[in-house]
């Protein structure tokens, strides 16, 4: 059999208080309802059992119950005994209290029923005002012991419910604020690779192509690109991390580039291009007082750049195309290069700018495809297409 589970350390406090308690008024015949009834001797048994029950109280509280009551019993038949009295009451309101909750409310139901059948039978039998306050003391034995412990319960319960929501809260202040620091990083991931991969891209090409021709005018060439990407990609790489520094209350509203630049981003692809297989190609189909919102007009054109970037690296000789057009309160961007399998790669890509040319398109709710289409000239490009809302919370699904 399972050993008994250990008492806690308060209730053989209690039990040890209500022990000597009780001897005293043994000793000195005090607080005894009939104290010439019967001996000494005759009132320790129901002392010791309902301290007994005292000490398994909170671990125990069914065993003690039952165990108090039988020393109740007891004591009665041996003249009664205050003390044995205020414990029974204690082991009632622990019962309540630390028991399971099905069987607290069995306890307050239990004890209620036999304080009010109680007291109407003591009414019933003295037929005098005196049975009043001895159907009051019976209540306030049974009843109102395990009154207070189940409004003690409740309250306790009540607390741990909303220790538990606190804590249920703080973990999810605490997700949110993880989930904001990783868009945050993700936000300014994007913008890196966007600001400084073309850039860097056509530092590549270029010092590639130098080596590899070795010709001086080829080399001269090279280098006044290499310069003006280098010079480029570290002032907008300050300008960005001002914006990262900056709240956005205090952010001028010139500070993020727009498709008004479309022109200087074909220029700066064609400067990238050291082959000179590429022409590059906008068309902008946009109504002439279209105005788009900020966080649109900052994804188009960071997946217009991205997508000349990976053109001049990866595309076949032919031309780039860039088409921005509106349609059903939705903005369009297309960017179609010539695309073979057989091109080698003029600079490395890990793949990211696909990635985070769809994340903005997923962060505005559009629509994102890329991959390579067959044309009805029968040869094969590469099409990127974004459509991005216009209007916030439309979706172009």
């Amino acid at each position: 059999m399972p050993a008994p589970p250990r008492p806690h350390r308060h209730d053989l406090w209690i039990a040890l208080a209500g022990l000597v308690t009780g001897l005293v008024a043994i000793l000195f015949e005090l607080y005894t309802f009939n104290p010439y009834q019967t001996s000494e001797v005759l009132r320790l048994p129901g002392l010791l059992v309902i301290c007994a029950a005292e000490v398994w109280r909170r671990t125990l509280p069914r065993t003690a119950l039952a165990v108090a009551t039988a020393a109740l019993v007891i004591d009665a038949f041996a003249g009664g005994s205050l003390p044995v009295l205020v414990m029974f009451t204690d082991v009632i309101y622990a019962a309540v209290l630390y028991g399971p909750a099905r069987f607290g409310r069995a306890v307050v139901s239990g004890s209620t029923l036999f304080s009010a059948a109680g007291a109407v039978a003591v009414l019933a039998w003295l037929r005098e005002p005196e049975a009043l306050v001895l159907g009051a003391a019976l209540f306030g034995i049974s009843a109102a012991p395990s009154w207070t412990g189940l409004l003690l319960r409740e309250y306790r319960d009540k607390a741990a419910a909303e220790r538990l929501r606190a804590e249920q809260t703080a973990l999810l202040a605490e997700m949110d604020r993880a989930q904001a620091v990783a868009t945050e990083r993700a936000r300014m991931a994007r913008e890196l690779h966007d600001i400084v991969a073309n850039h860097l891209s056509a530092i590549a090409i270029h010092s590639t192509a130098a080596l590899s021709l070795g010709r001086p005018e080829t080399n001269l060439e090279a280098l006044h690109v290499i310069r003006e990407n280098s010079t480029q990609g570290l002032t907008e790489m300050r300008r960005l991390i001002g914006l990262l520094r900056t709240s956005d209350a205090e952010r001028p509203p010139e500070a993020n580039p727009t498709l008004d630049g479309l022109d200087a981003l074909l220029k700066r692809a064609a400067v990238g291009d050291a082959s000179g297989a590429l022409s590059f190609v906008g068309r902008d189909e946009r109504e002439a007082d279209l105005r788009l919102p900020a966080p649109v007009e900052l994804a188009a054109y960071r997946i217009v750049q991205e997508s000349l970037t990976n053109a001049v690296k990866h595309a076949a000789p032919g031309r780039v195309e860039v088409h921005l057009g509106h349609r059903d309160e939705r903005l369009t961007v297309t960017v179609t290069s010539p695309y073979r399998q057989d091109t080698a790669s003029r600079a490395p890509g890990t793949g990211s700018g696909l990635v985070g040319m769809a994340e903005r398109v997923e962060l505005l709710h559009g629509n994102f495809a890329a991959g390579p289409v067959n044309e009805p000239t029968g040869t094969s490009s590469w099409r990127v297409a974004a459509e991005l809302p216009l209007v916030e919370g439309h979706s172009t699904a």
